[in-house]
């Protein structure tokens, strides 16, 4: 155990940027909640910069103010009055969504509603991958329909897509590259060493099980799909994501898949799989 004790006195400082946006975040919100004079914070190499866009538009929507240096700095300034109280609505999940979105992709059309397709978060981008594929998408405001291909998941096909800005799309990526024929090409494995798992590795050994083949080359993720998947026992190595992206990718294999660990899902989805119930699929606690 820790014990750590305040008060908190800001200073100017250099972060590494390169694994992680999260360090840059925590440190904006600290210091912004503070600091009695202006500190700047310097960053090298900072990845996920949408993450960073969606941090500093909340702390400019409490009264916060952060100047943006290209990335490369940030200047906190001391704010002369208490933040402001407001009545805010915290943004839809777009990476909890993303996996919702791939099932449909795979088994079916579905609607996901909550989400702000104007929004800054990174994981936004799955529309992408999902228009790349040939799916069907009608985008609204708040809401996405989405369905399969007129050949349902066989006429998915392989699509081209750099994750290094929203490196947890991998997994959901991967489930839906399972079943798009081709070689779908993902660039950003080196993003996913230092995540729950080192996903790069973990993704490729599980959805192996499947008969998926993974090959990891460089920073690049090649996937062979459009083979259809088996039956298997995988585990979620204690990775949220990769227990939501397994039961996605089990929707239409050829016999059921178990996973262990699937509880793990509880660190950001508890009720993912009550939902995936109700779009039909048959989840059995064993």
């Amino acid at each position: 155990p820790l014990q750590i004790q305040g008060p908190l006195q800001p200073q100017n400082v250099t972060v590494d940027g390169s694994l992680s946006s999260q360090f840059l975040t925590g440190l904006l919100f600290a210091f912004a909640a503070s600091t009695k004079e202006a500190v700047t914070i310097t960053v090298t190499n900072l990845k996920s910069k949408p993450y960073i866009d969606l941090s500093l538009k909340v702390l400019q929507d409490f009264g916060y103010s952060i100047s943006n240096n290209n990335y490369e700095s940030f200047i906190i300034y001391p704010t002369i009055q208490q933040p402001k109280t407001i009545n805010y609505t915290v943004e839809g999940d777009w990476s909890g969504a993303a996996f919702l979105l791939v099932a449909g992709a795979i088994a079916g059309n579905i609607t996901v509603k909550g989400l702000d397709v104007f929004s800054t978060q990174a994981d936004k981008k799955i529309l992408e991958a999902l228009q790349d594929c040939g799916c069907k998408l009608s985008i609204r405001d708040t809401e996405i329909d989405i369905a399969n291909p007129p050949l349902g998941a066989r006429g998915l096909k392989a699509f081209h897509f750099n994750a290094t800005d929203c490196p947890d799309l991998f997994p959901p990526l991967v489930a839906l590259a399972a079943y798009c024929k081709g070689k779908t090409v993902i660039e950003g494995v080196s993003r996913l060493a230092y995540k729950e798992s080192d996903r790069g590795i973990t993704l490729q050994d599980e959805f192996g099980k499947m008969g998926l083949e993974i090959i990891l080359q460089g920073d690049l993720m090649i996937i062979n799909g459009g083979k259809g998947l088996q039956g298997a026992h995988v585990h979620s190595r204690h990775d949220h994501r990769i227990a939501m992206a397994c039961a996605v990718a089990t929707l239409k294999a050829n016999c059921e898949v178990i996973i262990d660990d699937a509880e793990a899902i509880d660190k950001s989805y508890p009720d993912f799989y009550k939902h995936i119930e109700k779009l039909g699929a048959i989840v059995t606690t064993v």
